[in-house]
C-alpha cells in the first residue's frame, strides 16, 4: 500500500490539505469524495483517517487559516504609525500575494465557505463582516484625516476585494502578464481610486 509522501518541513496532514485543496477547486467541495482525494494523494481511502477526520476538516482548516492570515496581517497594519494610503497597499499587496502564492486555499475560503458546517460558517461569516468593518474603518480614518478622497469605504472595500479576486483569471489563464507586473499594476490603480 502506497504511503503519504511528505515534503521536507510539511507533515502527512498538510500535504493532504494542499492536494485537497486542488481537488475542491477542480471539482468543488460538494462534488469531491474522500475516495477522489486518496487517489489524489495516492493511497486508500482508510489510509486518509489517520490524519484527517473528514473533509469538513480540510474545509475548515483551509478557511480559518487565509482568514486568520488575513486577520494576523490587518492587526498589524491596524497599529502601524504609517498614513493610510500605505497601510491599505500592505493590505492589497497582502491580498495580491495570497492569491498568487496560495492561490487554492484562497480560491477555496472565498468559493466553498458555504459548506462549513456550524458553528464554524458563523464564525467564518462574523470573520469576514468583521474584516470588511476594520477595512472600511481604515479607509474612513483616512477621509477623516484628508488622507483619501470623499469615497464610501464599504464600497471601496467591496471594490478592492473584488478586483484582487479577479486574479482568479489571471491564474486559469496563459499568463501573458507575469506575477510582479501583474502586483505592481494592480497596486497602483487601487491605490490611485483611494487617493484624493
Amino acid at each position: 500500500m502506497a504511503k503519504i509522501q511528505s515534503k521536507r518541513n510539511s507533515t502527512k496532514k498538510e500535504v493532504i490539505i494542499e492536494k485537497a485543496s486542488r481537488l475542491f477547486r477542480e471539482k468543488g467541495f460538494g462534488a469531491a469524495s474522500m475516495r477522489d482525494l486518496a487517489e489524489h494523494v495516492g493511497v486508500e481511502a482508510a489510509s486518509l483517517y489517520n490524519h484527517i477526520q473528514s473533509k469538513s476538516e480540510i474545509l475548515q482548516t483551509i478557511c480559518f487559516k487565509v482568514a486568520n492570515e488575513f486577520m494576523t496581517n490587518l492587526e498589524q497594519v491596524e497599529t502601524s504609525p504609517q498614513p493610510t494610503l500605505k497601510k491599505m497597499e500592505a493590505i492589497i499587496r497582502l491580498h495580491i500575494r495570497m492569491m498568487l502564492d496560495q492561490y487554492e486555499y484562497v480560491y477555496i475560503a472565498d468559493h466553498e465557505w458555504r459548506h462549513l458546517p456550524e458553528p464554524y460558517l458563523s464564525n467564518f461569516l462574523n470573520q469576514r463582516r468583521n474584516y470588511r468593518k476594520r477595512l472600511s474603518d481604515i479607509i474612513e480614518g483616512g477621509i477623516v484625516k484628508g488622507e483619501v478622497k470623499a469615497i464610501d469605504p464599504y464600497t471601496a472595500v467591496l471594490v478592492i476585494l473584488s478586483a484582487i479576486s479577479g486574479i482568479d483569471s489571471w491564474q486559469r489563464s496563459r499568463k501573458t502578464t507575469n506575477a510582479e507586473t501583474l502586483e505592481s499594476n494592480m497596486v497602483k490603480y487601487l491605490i490611485e481610486g483611494l487617493k484624493k
